[in-house]
């Protein structure tokens, strides 16, 4: 079992950044792939941004060039830096942690993007 905690979220600006971070309970963290996803009322959950125990990346085609993902194992943690969000980046972000066919996810944290 890991337990996800996500944190960070909260209201900005359009155009503005946010950073979120999630802390992972388990000794073995970098053995697992961690992403974030997130979804909007009435969407579907998607894929922000992914980061794999070796470290390659890869990210939703809606934030590229905008987010980026990180881990520091030491930690146990992965961040989220978002930077010149927009309105449609308004979601619930949630931390996943996935080790072969394992997932696990947090509760999700709140960004909301407005004037």
């Amino acid at each position: 079992q890991v337990q996800l905690v996500e944190s960070g979220g909260g209201l900005v600006q359009p155009g503005g950044s946010l950073s979120l971070s999630c802390a992972a309970s388990r000794s073995t963290f970098n053995t697992y792939a961690m992403g974030w996803y997130r979804q909007a009322p009435g969407n579907q959950r998607e894929l922000v941004a992914r980061i794999t125990s070796i470290g390659n990346t890869n990210y939703g085609d809606s934030v590229k060039g905008r987010f980026t993902i990180s881990r520091d194992n030491a930690k146990n943690t992965v961040s989220l830096q978002m930077r010149g969000l927009k309105p449609e980046d308004t979601a619930v972000y949630y931390c996943n942690a996935q080790r072969f066919s394992v997932a696990f996810w947090g509760r999700g944290t709140q960004v909301t993007v407005s004037s």
